[in-house]
């Protein structure tokens, strides 16, 4: 018998997780979760477990490129998430082939800032980034310290996420999704969404966990996936980020530092039962 299921496709085009946490792999599990087939663009190989990242090593821009053009030419893909592209020039390729391809849309992660405020990227990469990809996303997702470097301005307050994502649209993409995973008190986990017409604040409930490696690669992805399935943008992040507090919910006790987020979570139910 012929199996007939043509599913979604998506695309990560991001850096490797040795320690399976975050990155590509933790975004093919997301595609995964949601009945999307995977593919994948590696743009660097790092050397990382749950303590932190030993070694990073960036492939060539071509090597990236070569990825990319291997899967939209023959699989086709409905959507798109860039994660990690680590330095200028890999960021200059990818911009020039999203301009050249036919995926309707792209979820920018705009990788550049930690959680914890370390900034991963130089400058000159930050200010293609900024000029290059940002424009072209279709829904950009920057976390608290990201916004601050897009926006220019510093973020504490509700109010001053909402004024930031409104200044980061003017940048150019069709939606802004300020995260407010590093806030404190009662806007920890607290999301604001701005597209041009709606400035919305999404809130899920809070799940305490020291093991939170790889939610903004997993929401990314997740937001990704759901356009893939035909979703609209703010419908997409909405159900993303339940996504995310689900995996919170069974975040991972691995190694001897931070952890991961349960992917598999419908697994871990049906095991502790």
């Amino acid at each position: 018998m012929t199996n007939s299921l043509i599913p979604p496709v998506a695309l990560t085009v991001a850096g490797s997780d040795s320690g399976g946490g975050a990155g590509i792999q933790a975004d093919l599990r997301t595609f995964a979760f949601h009945q999307v087939h995977g593919t994948s663009a590696l743009t660097c190989i790092t050397a990382q477990n749950t303590c932190g990242v030993n070694r990073v090593d960036a492939l060539p821009p071509e090597a990236v490129i070569a990825q990319m053009t291997a899967v939209i030419e023959d699989i086709g893909v409905q959507s798109a998430k860039l994660g990690m592209l680590l330095n200028k020039g890999i960021m200059t390729a990818v911009a020039d082939a999203i301009a050249q391809s036919a995926i309707p849309s792209w979820v920018v992660d705009p990788v550049m800032v930690s959680r914890t405020g370390a900034q991963l990227i130089d400058d000159a990469a930050i200010a293609t980034l900024t000029t290059q990809l940002v424009p072209q996303a279709t829904v950009l997702t920057p976390n608290r310290y990201e916004a601050q470097i897009l926006s220019g301005q510093a973020i504490h307050t509700l109010a001053e996420m909402e004024a930031a994502a409104q200044k980061i649209f003017d940048l150019g993409p069709q939606a802004v999704l300020v995260k407010g995973g590093s806030m404190t008190g009662e806007l920890r986990g607290v999301d604001v969404w701005y597209d041009g017409n709606e400035l919305v604040t999404l809130k899920t409930e809070t799940v305490t966990t020291q093991d939170t490696h790889g939610t903004g690669c997993t929401l990314s992805a997740a937001i990704a996936a759901n356009l893939a399935l035909g979703q609209e943008p703010l419908t997409a992040t909405r159900a993303a980020k339940e996504y995310v507090t689900q995996a919170l919910k069974y975040s991972l006790r691995l190694g001897r530092g931070q952890g991961p987020v349960g992917h598999f979570y419908p697994l871990l139910e049906e095991h502790n039962r």
